[in-house]
């Protein structure tokens, strides 16, 4: 009996506290309301952010993990607002209309100070691919200077129900607009207009309009760049301008869908654009904190999630509300990370290091993340493991997982065992060519070899199955994704972010506890970055 006593005493102390869904309830009402003014990057609400969540790394028992020993690492940016007073318009034949900035198009100026281009011809480029291993360039003999470049959005055969090389329907890194407005850029173009189409972006163009007064942001210091601007041109108001030149927007897809094609003239269409910007210098931060390791303290397992929202610098949506707190996109992962700390505070102390990384600038294009893989605190060769919370919905309980960007690394495999485990099946996600695995914080890690697991949690909800999971994500996909009305639910449970933490906790604990490394696929093209650092690990790997 006594040495049954002595047995359940230590299990019980071994035994890691619950994740629970009040306890992320409160940090998401919390950094989700007004009072952080929607934490944009070097705004008002960026200082409050950051003392929560240091103070809050403190209170559960962690250690600073940042520069010097404090909570931060410093990430020198530059802030690009767009001044009043910028015009873009189309001239067809002999007539030019305005388009408006915001309800029509949308206007990204790269540069600071002023910008202008007259009159600038139209080149319209497909689907703007650059890629030799695939036999694609569509800009290839093309003189593009002073020219803007056309291009459609996503892969070449995201609609063409046949795999033209880009995976189907599955995004690649050749179909992300990034992608081709670098290669815009490099081919000698003025600027980029991309033609909207929502379910090649994923998102409604209202998404973008709304966020076109939203401030922009580089890493420090500005690098001038030859592309002047980029534009989001409305569906419909693109169509229009077609019809008017004698194209139709679905001939010129059949006509771009293969390897042989060329960018060629839309007749004789000319574009103007004149604005400025205004470069202010900020340092946002990233926030660091670490629980050290009993057995292997120089290996690390990294959690992240972006901290920041969009703020309140887009202007008013039509009720007047001006700030975009950010309740689902990412106060919910930040909570997440919050609680998943305490889990392990709660436990024994893990055999390898965990860190717990909340990333700045994360929706100005994965900013904080890039800072830190390129500027690392932690080597990145023993970072066993990066483990990303941008969950990006609120759901009750369900009966999946969706994993985003299935077919990657090892990872996978303890996902679907911890999920069977809590009586959970693991889906692919299930609209890849959204590109979501190039799309959020884990991905500079990937693109250095760290094994990187990026899951949410799934829509196959417990009360109203797939249609009304399919509803709730459409709903706020729609409505409220980077809009003012991302804000907190009363109904929310957070049953189902319960369920997403736990299984990244449950992840990320065997991989802690482990003394072999997670590793990438044989078909992932990561794997061979990885293992240029392999003789830095001394650990075995996975068997």
């Amino acid at each position: 009996m006594k040495l049954f006593l002595i047995l359940a005493l230590a299990l019980t102390a071994a035994a890691p506290a619950p994740i629970e869904p009040k306890r992320i309830a409160a940090d998401v009402r919390k950094l989700s309301s007004d009072e952080f003014a929607g934490r944009g990057p070097g705004e008002p609400g960026e200082a409050k952010t950051i003392e929560f969540l240091s103070r809050s790394f403190a209170a559960i028992g962690l250690e600073p993990a940042g520069e010097s020993g404090k909570w931060t690492q410093d990430v020198p940016l530059i802030r690009l607002d767009r001044l009043p007073g910028a015009q873009m318009s189309l001239t067809v034949g002999r007539n030019t209309r305005s388009l408006q900035l915001g309800p029509q198009a949308t206007l990204s100026l790269r540069n600071a100070g002023s910008f202008a281009v007259k009159d600038a011809p139209l080149i319209f480029a497909g689907w703007g691919v650059v890629d030799p291993s695939r036999g694609w360039n569509a800009y290839d003999g093309i003189d593009m200077r002073g020219k803007i470049a056309v291009v459609l959005a996503n892969d070449p055969d995201f609609e063409a129900e046949r795999d033209l090389g880009f995976g189907g329907r599955a995004l690649t890194i050749a179909g992300r607009t990034g992608t081709k407005v670098a290669a815009a850029a490099r081919a000698g173009a003025s600027g980029v207009l991309v033609i909207h189409e929502e379910a090649a972006l994923s998102w409604p163009y209202s998404q973008a309009g709304s966020g076109d007064l939203l401030p922009a942001f580089s890493f420090a210091p500005l690098q001038a760049s030859a592309l002047g601007f980029t534009s989001i041109v409305r569906q419909d108001v693109a169509e229009g301008v077609l019809r008017q030149l004698g194209f139709s927007l679905q001939a010129l897809k059949v006509r771009a869908r293969n390897a042989g094609f060329r960018a060629f003239p839309l007749g004789s269409t000319r574009l103007s654009v004149s604005g400025s910007n205004k470069a202010t210098p900020i340092i946002s931060r990233n926030v660091i904190a670490k629980i050290r390791g009993s057995a292997r303290p120089a290996e690390q397992v990294l959690y992240g999630a972006h901290w920041d929202a969009n703020g309140h610098d887009g202007g008013p949506d039509a009720t007047g509300d001006v700030i975009r707190n950010g309740a689902i996109d990412n106060a919910i992962g930040t909570a997440e990370l919050l609680e998943i700390a305490r889990a392990f505070k709660a436990g024994p102390p893990p055999a390898r290091t965990v860190l717990f990384a909340a990333w700045t600038a994360e929706e100005k294009g994965l900013l904080g993340s890039e800072y830190y893989a390129a500027h690392p605190l932690f080597p990145l060769a023993t970072t066993a493991a990066v483990i990303n919370l941008d969950p990006h919905v609120a759901l009750p309980a369900a009966r999946n997982l969706e994993l985003i960007g299935p077919g990657q690394t090892d990872l996978e495999g303890d996902l679907r065992s911890v999920a069977a485990g809590a009586g959970l099946r693991v889906d692919p996600e299930p609209s890849p060519g959204a590109g979501w695995y190039f799309r959020s914080d884990h991905y500079p890690f990937a693109q250095r070899g760290v094994p990187s697991l990026a899951f949410r949690g799934g829509r196959d909800l417990i009360a109203g199955g797939l249609p009304e999971g399919d509803r709730v994500v459409k709903s706020y996909n729609r409505a409220c994704y980077h809009q003012p009305c991302d804000e907190v639910d009363p109904s929310w449970t957070f049953a189902g972010t319960a369920q997403e933490a736990r299984a990244a906790f449950d992840v990320g604990l065997k991989v802690a506890n482990s003394s072999a490394w997670p590793d990438w696929l044989a078909s992932s093209p990561y794997r061979a970055i990885r293992a240029e650092s392999s003789v830095q690990r001394v650990s075995p790997k996975r068997q």
